[in-house]
């Protein structure tokens, strides 16, 4: 811990003599050198695809792929069968000779290298053996895993690959993508079509883990036994060919997300005909697999004010039972949209609203917002899920633009929080109340909060990455901390009160001040702390640059403009960063280099403040203050005891010593001082005088960059009338020297006190020195025993809910 610096106030009553700092040496990669710009150095150059200011440029592009896929759920074996026929267009200026697609199944085989480079505390985890100390265990569910990954056979089977004309296609599998060689060169312009056949072995999410599979439940007295199967990442997927990138075909790890091409989907989905399914994209054959009254509640629900059941509870436990032979095909569609994904099951529930927006452009203008749960994750999914769904969409339409697609979806299951286009998976334990065991029912507050944040994080995904396609796999802040900087805005439009996980800068400081870190610009796959990383700061950087750097008005149209540039295109880190700068008209290269390349944290000291008051000349006021700072002299603790004791001077004991001074007071003014002061002030300029006459006090205050991310220095200052005055000095004024500085405050009111980042908005990781005077840290200490067992405020009350409603009843 390092040594608070005690803060002294010191009264000056002569002129200040202020030393000038000498200028910092500044060195290329000096965490010194703030202010140095990033443009061309950092930063690639502008080109006729990306320009300087942040937009796209003439010459931008991305490919197009579509695709028309029918797939089988064999239910008993837990199996998927695929067909897919995809139309490939080539929009770059390249020509192409083969295409890569991305098998992310095939991370689950044991010879992956995601499996194969596993490590044990790895991934951000606690460390499992730091320091090499010697093993005393492995958890019963590890070993589970990798007796299932190394015995179940997971990853896809490609049976085929056929052309247009059916004629059998080159392939090659290395890890989890596929290079499919073409028979022609693919020129500028041109397509290609080409199908191809595929199977795999769905996995147990909550033991193998991942963004897809399925769950059942025990049967109880309550709720059926049946699956919820959630499934992504379900088929051979285009990879990513950019203009900065080529190819983006680096293996999938597990972590780093999808980099993927937009295109148009026709899908036809088989399963079980009691089957309730969600999808990404709009229902295509609604009279073949609901009912009338199903239909009618849709329909109802388009213009109802409040969500409306489409399959009952009632109808959900009517469904959930086994062995239906039967099958039946449901059939979506979507449009330019980059991923697909889906949802089935007999346990379903299924909610919906129509949300009203202002469909200007392409978007439309109502949206269909819906939820799709189990009974065990009622009463609180019935109440907020959907509902949260619906506010997400406002507060991301106000922040970037109109909800672009149909329909918005939530699903419950297995998955604890995962986006794709129109749809999202919030399962887990999200949202599911506790049960005691006589069957009652409650839940906590972080419950409800949990189930509320998750699905604004998820819906608001569909947003970003979704439709401003950035490459997740390169650089996660920008889909997860730029989605998170706008969870934390709807959370706290939700309701009053609501405690957000991330984006209040307080606390992200511990994390930024602690050890092994990495900047945020830092692949997705290599990160350390990857929730406090890809999300919590980059999200807090965002709340900081527009509460305190820009303000809300800059902010927000800049914000704005890039969200709307890059709707649906490719945007990389430096297009946002440009983009930001050149419409705000602000620069910001240091702020970027402190929070996105650096490891730097804020902590700025108040180190010291002087109280300067000016020297009027006036013998009659100056003979004054130096006769009160003899009075001081004069009550130190040396005279007093001495004078306590009854020790006698000498000049007393010896009056023959005594001459004029001894007899007279050395404060007298004398009437020369007078005319000598007199003549002076008749010399003196009208300024002059009124500077004088003005009681103007000037406040030299010390600060040091303990931290070495500089930041706006932002200060309350309280004077003895009560009053108080809040200032916000840009971050230019470290431009000279980042490491200390002194700033003057000139007022005409007596400062009693100062505090630095009173509004605790900047992530200050020591507020210890932000206070003149130094003040005592208030704590509260609590005596505990710790208890596993799990609590809520209502269960403590004996308040219990029921599946159909969130009211309480005593118990």
């Amino acid at each position: 811990m390092r040594t608070i610096t005690m803060i002294a106030l010191a009264t000056a009553t002569a002129t200040f003599n202020v030393a000038v700092a000498q200028p910092v040496q500044q060195t290329v990669n000096d965490w010194q050198d703030a202010f140095r710009q990033l443009e061309d150095e950092d930063w690639p150059s502008p080109n006729r695809e990306r320009r300087a200011t942040g937009a796209p440029g003439p010459d931008y592009w991305q490919q197009q792929v579509d695709y028309d896929i029918d797939i089988r759920l064999d239910e008993e074996a837990r199996h998927l069968y695929g067909t897919e026929t995809v139309t490939y267009t080539n929009n770059a200026p390249d020509t192409l000779d083969f295409l890569w697609f991305l098998l992310d199944q095939n991370r689950f085989r044991p010879d992956s290298m995601a499996v194969m480079t596993e490590t044990v505390g790895g991934g951000g985890r606690s460390a499992g053996r730091a320091g090499g100390s010697f093993p005393d265990g492995i958890s019963a569910s590890a070993m589970r895993r990798r007796q299932m990954i190394e015995a179940d056979g997971y990853g896809f089977n490609i049976t085929g690959v056929t052309d247009a004309d059916g004629e059998p296609m080159d392939f090659t599998i290395v890890d989890t993508l596929l290079r499919l060689d073409l028979d022609d060169d693919l020129n500028t312009g041109d397509s290609v079509t080409f199908t191809i056949e595929w199977d795999y072995r769905l996995v147990e999410t909550q033991v193998i883990g991942g963004r897809a599979g399925w769950e059942c439940f025990e049967e109880t007295e309550d709720t059926g036994g049946d699956c919820i199967y959630q499934i992504a990442q379900w088929f051979p997927r285009a990879a990513a060919f950019s203009d900065y990138e080529g190819w983006h075909n680096k293996a999938f790890l597990g972590r780093g997300e999808f980099a993927l091409e937009f295109g148009d989907y026709d899908v036809s989905i088989r399963v079980p005909q009691d089957f309730i399914v969600s999808a990404t994209g709009v229902l295509q054959n609604p009279d073949e697999v609901l009912t009338e009254p199903q239909r009618d509640r849709l329909e109802e629900a388009r213009t109802s004010d409040e969500p409306v059941f489409i399959v009952t509870p009632a109808e959900a436990r009517a469904n959930e039972r086994r062995g239906t032979r039967s099958m039946a095909t449901w059939e979506f569609r979507a449009e330019n949209v980059r991923d697909f994904a889906w949802a089935g099951s007999r346990k379903f529930i299924w909610d919906a609203v129509g949300v009203e927006q202002d469909g200007r452009g392409d978007a439309p203008d109502l949206v269909m917002a819906m939820s799709f749960y189990p009974n065990e994750s009622e009463p609180l999914w019935s109440t907020f899920s959907t509902r949260a769904v619906e506010h997400t969409l406002d507060v991301y339409n106000e922040f970037a633009f109109p909800y672009p697609y149909p329909v918005a979806q939530s699903i419950a299951g297995p998955q604890g929080g995962m986006e794709y286009p129109m749809i999202t998976f919030n399962g887990g334990s999200y949202g599911r109340p506790m049960v005691d065991d006589d069957g009652n029912l409650s839940y906590s507050l972080g419950s409800k909060r949990g189930l509320i944040g998750v699905i604004i994080h998820e819906i608001g995904h569909i947003y970003f990455p979704m439709v401003v396609n950035t490459d997740e796999r390169q650089w996660t802040w920008m889909d997860e901390g730029i989605n998170t900087f706008l969870q934390f805005q709807a959370e706290q439009q939700w309701e009053e009160g609501f405690r957000s996980r991330r984006g209040d800068p307080d606390l992200i400081s511990a994390y930024m001040a602690s050890s092994n870190q990495m900047p945020i610009m830092t692949q997705s796959d290599s990160i350390v702390q990857f929730g406090s990383n890809a999300y919590g700061k980059p999200a807090t950087a965002l709340v900081v640059l527009r509460e305190t750097i820009l303000g809300r008005e800059l902010f927000d149209d800049a914000f704005r403009a890039y969200s709307e540039r890059w709707r649906f295109r490719r945007p990389t880190p430096y297009d946002f960063f440009r983009t930001m700068e050149e419409v705000s008209g602000v620069d910001l290269d240091w702020f970027w280099r402190g929070w996105f390349y650096s490891t730097d944290h804020v902590d700025i000291s108040l180190d010291r403040v002087i109280e300067g008051t000016f020297d009027t000349e006036d013998p009659a006021i100056e003979s004054l203050l130096e006769r009160a700072d003899d009075t001081e002299f004069r009550e130190n603790l040396t005279p007093q005891r001495n004078a306590a004791e009854g020790i006698v001077t000498y000049a007393d004991r010896n009056p023959e010593v005594q001459d004029f001074y001894s007899a007279n007071d050395p404060f007298t003014v004398t009437e020369r001082e007078r005319e000598a002061y007199e003549s002076a002030r008749e010399r003196m300029e009208d300024w002059e005088a009124e500077i004088l006459d003005s009681g103007t006090r000037v406040y030299y205050l010390d600060f040091t960059n303990e931290g070495g991310v500089v930041m706006p220095i932002i200060l309350e200052f309280t004077f003895a009338d009560g009053t108080t005055d809040l200032v916000r000095i840009p971050a230019e004024v470290w431009r000279y020297d980042p490491r200390n500085v002194t700033w003057t405050y000139v007022t005409d009111r007596q400062v009693v006190s100062v505090e630095l980042d009173p509004l605790r908005e900047t992530a200050d990781a020591d507020r210890t020195d932000n206070y003149y005077p130094p003040r005592i840290e208030p704590s509260r200490l609590e005596l505990y025993r710790s208890s596993s067992n799990p609590s809520s405020m209502m269960d403590d009350l004996d308040l219990r809910v029921t599946r159909d409603s969130v009211r309480t009843r005593p118990e």
